[in-house]
């Protein structure tokens, strides 16, 4: 199917730090049916200081929000090898910069994609350094107003930007009410651009009901278990739901793609002369009867008796001869 919606697993810091669960994650994610996987690259000493508060103290080993983006940090040539695995397994390598230097090193990395999270989009400092790259860019509109978001979408159209617009709500887990699906056509008309869905509810129905509404681009995030320890995990869907949504939302993608004509029916031509009904009288009846509404039944199949549909042009006229209940009516029947 030539116009699969474009699926992003997003691992972010669900590794813990660790190159063995990244790893891990690469390959399980390459098994779902995803196009892309993403990471986030956190280089703590160019993008953070330790005055950042941390959003939800959730971690027991960071005294500080500078201390866990140092935690979650890797080598160049650790991020070279990420990269390399993500080819070796036929997955799009997307990464989310949080600094300037963080693109430097992608570009020497070769990422696929930039993702510009929700608290990055009126950076226009990393934004010009993006555009610069000349890559394609998917931002996330989670935190912006449309004035704050006309005035990114502007920058990035004066840069001649490859971009789409994913909506997206900053809240992990994001409930019905938050979700925001009606910014999906919004968006597409306001910008005419591609428009996705970044999802955090942690649910599959999500996903399918963006992909219905005209999302082109789901991301979400994937967890191993939503147990484990980390920020994002209570908002991730497992791999095991990745797999299910994955098959949803590329047939719910497949019914879009093939619209029905409700004025052609001819594939119903030999089901309708199965299931549709010919008229029948439902008691006997003697010569010279007059039919009435209550002497008429309705059987299948169609072609053996006048056609249900036109037995108000039976009730008044008179029988021709004697009919026995269930006997089908036919015009050869009736004065």
């Amino acid at each position: 199917m030539k116009n699969k919606p474009y699926l992003i697993a997003e691992i972010a810091q669900a590794h813990e730090g660790s190159l063995g669960i990244l790893h891990s994650y690469i390959d399980a994610v390459s098994k779902t049916g995803v196009q892309a996987i993403k990471f986030q690259m956190h280089l703590a000493e160019a993008e953070s200081s330790i005055h950042e508060p941390f959003r939800v103290k959730f971690s027991k080993e960071d005294l500080t929000r500078f201390d866990y983006w140092k935690r979650m940090e890797f080598s160049m040539d650790q991020w070279k090898d990420i990269k390399k695995h993500c080819d070796e397994v036929g997955l799009d390598f997307i990464c989310s910069p949080f600094s300037n230097l963080a693109v430097d090193w992608l570009e020497e990395i070769g990422v696929h994609t930039y993702k510009i999270g929700s608290g990055e989009v009126n950076n226009f400092l990393l934004l010009e350094k993006v555009c610069q790259t000349g890559k394609p860019i998917i931002i996330s509109s989670g935190m912006s107003s449309y004035d704050e978001l006309d005035e990114t979408i502007n920058f990035l159209k004066n840069n001649k930007a490859d971009f789409s617009i994913l909506q997206c709500t900053t809240a992990y887990p994001t409930k019905p009410e938050q979700f925001g699906l009606n910014l999906i056509k919004e968006l597409s008309d306001r910008y005419n651009v591609t428009i996705g869905f970044s999802d955090h509810s942690a649910k599959i129905a999500t996903g399918i009901a963006a992909v219905s509404l005209g999302a082109k681009i789901l991301e979400f995030h994937v967890v191993f278990h939503r147990d484990i320890f980390g920020p994002d995990a209570k908002a991730s869907l497992t791999i095991e739901e990745t797999i299910q949504l994955v098959e949803a939302v590329n047939q719910i993608q497949e019914a879009i793609d093939n619209p029905i004509d409700k004025n052609n029916n001819n594939q119903f031509k030999e089901l309708k002369q199965i299931f549709e009904k010919s008229l029948a009288v439902n008691k006997n009846l003697p010569k010279n009867h007059i039919i009435t509404f209550d002497d008429l039944e309705s059987k299948k199949p169609k072609g053996f008796g006048i056609l249900a549909l036109d037995f108000h042009k039976v009730i008044g006229r008179k029988l021709n001869k004697q009919k026995s209940q269930w006997d089908f009516l036919n015009e050869d029947d009736l004065e």
